[in-house]
Parts: C-alpha cells; sequence; structure tokens
C-alpha cells in the first residue's frame, strides 16, 4: 500500500542522467535521520521540497529504502533548503561559496530574484557579468528542463517517459506534444500508440481528429504486421480499426483514401503501410535481377562434380540429395527445403566443397546467432547472422551494406531461410551481387518468422524460383525417435508416444495445467539432470504454445527463476523481476547493442538500475530504459525458439492451449530437440494439434509482387524504390 513522505532534498547521492534513477537523502519536517528514497526522479536537484508516492523496501546491501512511484516538487521555501539548491551544482556559476553570499543577501527572495530579476546579482561582491550571463543561461536551462516535466507529467506521461522525450526533442518538447502528440509513437521508443493516445486525448484532441485517425490506422496496420501480414484486405480492415479506435467505419475509411500514396499503398482490395509495400517490390525486383544476371564461376561438368563430392564426403547420395546438389549448382537462386534427417546439411557440404574450387567468395549465413553458430558447426567454415553480414552503420543508422556497398560473393547460402522476414530479405537481397548464386536452404513446414511476411512460403509459390523438396529420412535418422515422430506429425499422423525408456522422444500424461506444471518443475530441476547429466539451465528449454496461463511461458518463467536462480537481490523492472545470471531473451531488434530478436543471454552483473547480459561471450550493458527489451528464457514460446536448438526441450501440451494448436506448432516444438524431447500433457491435445492443418494466414502481397515483376522485368532497369526509413 502507498504510502506518503515529504520533506526536502538533503543530498542527491546517485543520478543516471540516461534514465532519471536517483537515490537521494530526504530530511523529513520533524525527523532527526535522513530518509533514502530512490526511483526515476529526472531533474531532482538538492534543496527542493518533494511530496512522493511509494513504498518501503529492504535493500539487501542498503538497508531500508523509501521506493518512490509519484512525486511532486516544489521549490525550497527556507533558507537551508534554498542554499542546498544552489549549492548543488544546479545552477554553474554557483558554488558554495556564492550560494552563501546570495542566500545572506537576498533571503527568502533568493529565487524570486534569480527567476525575475537576475540582474540584481551583480549587487554580490565579485559576482560580475560574464558569471551572470553563465547563471542567466543556465537558469533558463533548467526552469525549460522542469516545465517540460511538469507539463508531460501533468498530462500522463511518467517521469521515465518525460525524460525520454525531452531527450528526443529538448526544449521544443511541449510544442512538439502540442502540435502532434501522435508523432510519439513514432519517434520516441517506448512510447506505443496508446499513450499517445492517452496524452493527445488529455489535451484536448477529438477522437476523430485528422491526426488521431491517421495515427491510428498505422497502428492498426503494425498491429497486424506484428501478427505477420504485411498487408489486408481492405472490407476486413476497416470494421477492424473502427473498433480499435472506437470511431465509425465511414470516418477510418475517409481517413485512409486521404492516406493512401502518402504513407499506405492500395492495390486489387489490399491495403499496405507504404513501407512494407516498397520491401515486396524491392524482393522481387532484386529476386530477378539475381536470378537473370550472369555469374563470374566458371562452367563446370556438374554430374562429374556430384559424384567427385560424394567421394570426398566419402558418403553415397541418395537421389534426391543428387537432384538437390544438381539444381543447386546449375540455378543462379535455387531453394532446397525439407524436414529433420532428409539430409539438408549433407547437400549443404557438397555444394561449398564444389564450389570451393571454383571461388574463395562464399558466404554462409543464418537469420539467428545460435543458427548461424550451428551452420558454422555443420560445414566447418565460418557463418554470420544476416545482421553482421550487412554490417550495421550506427553513425546514420540502417545498414552499410546495400546497393551501393554490396557483399563481395559468388555464392550466398542462407540457412533456415523460414525464419528470415521480409524487411530483413529486402535489405539483404540490396546488397547481394548481381554475379552471385544464392541457395535459401529451409523447412517451409516450419512456423513462419517472427516478423511480418511468409517469404520463404511465397518465393516457392511463386513458382519463379527453383525447388527442390526433399522427403526421404535417412537411414542414421530413421533411428531417432524426435525425428521419426517429427515427420509423423507433419504428415497429420499421431506420434508414437509409448517409447521405451532409453529412447530420445518421451510423454508423460498430465490432466490439469497445475499437474503439468509440477511435473515440468521436476523434470527441469532434477529427474532430466539426473538421468542426461544436462544443465537444468543452459541444456533443457521449456516452450509452452503460449505466453498466458499457468503453463505458459510467463507463469512458468516465475516458477522456474524460482527454482533454478533463487535471489534475495532482485532488479525490477515494471512487473519484471531479474536476478544476477538469470537466462534471458532479447526480444527487438537492438542494432546499437548488436542484439536481436530472439538472442538467448545470462545476466553476469547486476548494480544499482542495470545490468550485463552475456550473449555467446559477448557483454551487453542495459539500463533501466531498456530492461523493457529483455524478458526471462527458462522458458519460451515456440515461436520465439524457432531457428534454434537445444539438447533438451520439454513441452507442454494441454487443451487449454486449444486456439493455437496447430500441426506446425508441434512440429516446429519437437524439431527444436537436438537430443532429448519430453511433451508433458494430454494425448488428447497432441490430437488436436496434429489434426488442426489450419495454418494461421498471413496476408502478404510478396508472391503477386514476384509474378507480376517476373511479366515486365528487363534485366538492365534498376529501380530505386523510396521509402520511409524504419
Amino acid at each position: 500500500m502507498d504510502e506518503a513522505l515529504s520533506g526536502y532534498v538533503d543530498a542527491i547521492v546517485f543520478v543516471s542522467p540516461d534514465t532519471g534513477f536517483t537515490v537521494a537523502r530526504l530530511k523529513q519536517h520533524r525527523q532527526k535521520e535522513l530518509t533514502t528514497i530512490v526511483g526515476s526522479l529526472p531533474g531532482l536537484h538538492a534543496g527542493e521540497n518533494i511530496l512522493c508516492k511509494g513504498s518501503w523496501k529492504s535493500h539487501p546491501s542498503h538497508g531500508k529504502q523509501y521506493e518512490v512511484s509519484e512525486y511532486t516538487v516544489e521549490a525550497p521555501s527556507d533558507l537551508i533548503g534554498i542554499q542546498k539548491y544552489l549549492e548543488s551544482g544546479l545552477v554553474k556559476g554557483i558554488g558554495p561559496v556564492y550560494a552563501k553570499k546570495i542566500v545572506d543577501h537576498f533571503g527568502e527572495n533568493t529565487l524570486e530574484v534569480i527567476d525575475q530579476s537576475p540582474h540584481r546579482l551583480l549587487e554580490i561582491e565579485g559576482l560580475g557579468k560574464k558569471k551572470l550571463k553563465q547563471i542567466k543561461d543556465c537558469w533558463n536551462e533548467q526552469r525549460s528542463i522542469r516545465e517540460v516535466m511538469v507539463f508531460l507529467r501533468a498530462h500522463g506521461a511518467s517521469p521515465g517517459y518525460a525524460q525520454k522525450i525531452y531527450k528526443q526533442y529538448g526544449d521544443t518538447s511541449i510544442a512538439k506534444v502540442r502540435e502532434n502528440p501522435y508523432q510519439l509513437a513514432k519517434e520516441v521508443f517506448g512510447i506505443g500508440f496508446k499513450m499517445a493516445d492517452s496524452i493527445a486525448i488529455k489535451l484536448g484532441f477529438a477522437l476523430h481528429s485528422k491526426e488521431r485517425l491517421a495515427a491510428g490506422i498505422e497502428f492498426v496496420l503494425w498491429e497486424l504486421a506484428n501478427d505477420g501480414h504485411t498487408c489486408y484486405p481492405i472490407q476486413e480492415f476497416i470494421p477492424i480499426a473502427a473498433s480499435m479506435l472506437e470511431v465509425e467505419a465511414l470516418l477510418i475509411e475517409e481517413r485512409m483514401q486521404e492516406l493512401i500514396h502518402k504513407d499506405l499503398a492500395e492495390k486489387e482490395g489490399m491495403i499496405w503501410l507504404k513501407v512494407y509495400f516498397a520491401y515486396e517490390q524491392g524482393i522481387a525486383k532484386d529476386l530477378l535481377r539475381i536470378k537473370t544476371g550472369r555469374q563470374t564461376l566458371r562452367s563446370i561438368d556438374v554430374k562429374k562434380a556430384v559424384d567427385w563430392s560424394e567421394m570426398q564426403l566419402s558418403i553415397e547420395f541418395a537421389e534426391e540429395q543428387k537432384e538437390a546438389t544438381t539444381q543447386a549448382l546449375l540455378n543462379k537462386v535455387h531453394i532446397i527445403t525439407g524436414g529433420p534427417g532428409t539430409g539438408k546439411s549433407t547437400i549443404t557440404k557438397a555444394i561449398l566443397a564444389i564450389t570451393s574450387k571454383l571461388t574463395d567468395k562464399i558466404l554462409l549465413a543464418a537469420p539467428t546467432g545460435r543458427a548461424a553458430k550451428r551452420l558454422t558447426q555443420i560445414t566447418q567454415k565460418l557463418a554470420f547472422t544476416i545482421h553482421a553480414l550487412l554490417e550495421m552503420d550506427f553513425a546514420a543508422g540502417g545498414f552499410k551494406r546495400g546497393r551501393d556497398h554490396p557483399l563481395d560473393c559468388d555464392l550466398l547460402i542462407l540457412d533456415e531461410a523460414s525464419m528470415i522476414d521480409t524487411q530483413l530479405l529486402f535489405h539483404l537481397l540490396r546488397a547481394i551481387p548481381t554475379r552471385s548464386r544464392v541457395l535459401f536452404i529451409g523447412d517451409i513446414d516450419q512456423l513462419p518468422s517472427v516478423g511480418a511476411g511468409t517469404v520463404l512460403r511465397d518465393l516457392i509459390q511463386s513458382k519463379e524460383i527453383g525447388i527442390t523438396r526433399l522427403t526421404e529420412i535417412f537411414r542414421q535418422a530413421k533411428g531417432s525417435k524426435i525425428i521419426t515422430n517429427a515427420h509423423r506429425i507433419n504428415h497429420g499422423e499421431f506420434p508414437d508416444i509409448y517409447t521405451p525408456e532409453a529412447s530420445d522422444f518421451h510423454f508423460i500424461k498430465a490432466e490439469t495445467p497445475e499437474a503439468i506444471s509440477q511435473v515440468i518443475l521436476e523434470l527441469v530441476a532434477k529427474e532430466i539432470p539426473k538421468i542426461w547429466k544436462y544443465d537444468p539451465i543452459d541444456d533443457i528449454q521449456v516452450l509452452s504454445p503460449m505466453k498466458k496461463g499457468i503453463i505458459g511461458a510467463e507463469m512458468l518463467n516465475e516458477a522456474l527463476q524460482n527454482l533454478l536462480n533463487p535471489s534475495q537481490k532482485p532488479i525490477f523492472r515494471a512487473a519484471k523481476r531479474f536476478h544476477l545470471f538469470d537466462k534471458v531473451m532479447q526480444i527487438k531488434n537492438n542494432y546499437d547493442k548488436n542484439v536481436y530478436n530472439g538472442d538467448i543471454g545470462r545476466i553476469v552483473h547486476v548494480a544499482g538500475d542495470f545490468l550485463v547480459v552475456n550473449f555467446d561471450s559477448k557483454e551487453v550493458e542495459y539500463d533501466f530504459t531498456a530492461l523493457d527489451e529483455l524478458i526471462l528464457a527458462y522458458a519460451t514460446s515456440i515461436h520465439k525458439y524457432q531457428g534454434s536448438e537445444c539438447p533438451c526441450v520439454v513441452i507442454p501440451i494441454h487443451t487449454s492451449h486449444f486456439k493455437l494448436l496447430h500441426r506446425n506448432l508441434l512440429y516446429t516444438a519437437v524439431t527444436r530437440g537436438k537430443r532429448q524431447v519430453y511433451l508433458v500433457g494430454t494425448p488428447k491435445a497432441i490430437g488436436i494439434a496434429v489434426s488442426n492443418n489450419q495454418v494461421h494466414r498471413r496476408f502478404t502481397g510478396l508472391d503477386k509482387a514476384i509474378i507480376e515483376t517476373a511479366k515486365h522485368y528487363h534485366p538492365n532497369s534498376h529501380e530505386q524504390l523510396e521509402f520511409a526509413n524504419h
């Protein structure tokens, strides 16, 4: 329960300039001892009077502290407070000596004199015109910051967000917010449409204002992009937007028509954010450019080369594998797709062995760090993440590699291609030279990318790119129940769940979510480490179909954190609690930090308002404002873990997940386990998932863009597309 405290700030102990996190000493009325207050208190200074609400917390190192949730600040009113205020360093040019002189001279009117009649400071002995100008400039700057903070907080922005807004706009913050608060959602990370909308409503913007409708329509399209759609049928979009924005459908339709060609694109009854339309058109043009371009690699006798690679690798190819290798060597752009155990890795090694005799300009890449690491292990050749390959340009934003500075390669092999989203493929293709061959390798039956689009599926459906489908499971893979059951699931057959204990696939029956949760905790903490000698944090991954609920990723994370890594020294951010050595996942691409959506690491340092995470031997620092980019990762959603592997995966499966029980979801989850897979739940839930092949539809326009571009494509017309830089 919140408790109120008031007094004047005796001293500022610590402040983070980036986040506003502050530790201060408060002198309460009629209290001898100073009180330690902590929280996001940007712009707080010694001597100020503060009224705050919050609660008492016990810090293991620093003892009892008062954690501030809300506060209001007033200028100091007594002489001691005024002197401390001026001594605090708030006003450059006034140190302890001049602070005492000024307060002795002007008394309780000191702050009024500085604010209203600063020229009177010349009455102080030794204070000249140069110092007076310094004091006036600094006072005005501080007044601007305070005015912005007061204004933003009065309109619903928390101190932390107020700090972010001021960092973005400076002294123009109030004017910018008054003019169009909806720009905050576009320009200040962490402030979404809903918060901007709340501020706008308090400022008097009507529900049907043009600014709100424009921002709202874009917001709804971005929300749909978060669900995987790059475009949406207009007739279905209008009622969705009208409902979300609480306005009439006619208003949405009218405003949408005004925005077409400016921020939106429309074609054949579909609506796009203009940037996604540009991505799809750009992908189509670059694919055709590469496909029809001349390659620099010399011609070879492909049949002889394939026979030679068999000898080199000491294996005998199946017909499918021979065909895949042959087509990948003949075609400028080719796709190889197949499930686990169908020989994709062998084909990759054969193509590398042959092409290495023709050129050393070969690049390997995958969408995630873990997928790139696995590709490196398979091929013994360094593979990069696509982001690393494109080289982030931190100064200008975007990537260094592109049309004007292409990659230097004669062959680019892209693994886990089903995970590549529309935006990333657009940037990648722009950077591939026309001479290069491109090979996409992936499993089309897995879940689509986390980001918007279904690019691998669209490339195949366009029928403009050559494809080889691998279906045969090889002898060494047939001994694995993980692989044979994965293929059974993929073919709509019920998996063999009654397997011997020595198997690599296990099913444990539990009827209720509560029972499933208890079994999972027991398995992860005790049984699996005991039987298989796996580390419970690094070698075991719990994969849930859902985020919410008793067996959703969030509640399982909390339970696993308490069980596997308890701590008396947590760091809090909103409803999140982090401990030293926690397993965590990055949930958005952060190009400044060089960490990306889905990267998993361990917290290796916690101090005050920041922590450090180790991602594959790379240490990344997070301050208080950036902690919303991290979540616990003892358990993750299946979608977030695609493209990754773990020695052991544990999967809860229950009918309470009914809406998400899809065949490709279960198939993707099972294929994440390298050595052991545990399903915990009910046969009925498995049956529902296996029977449900209704893949959640994503609306995209890429396949049509490729077909349309192919009809009219001229190899020499490299059109430049202008689009918003997202």
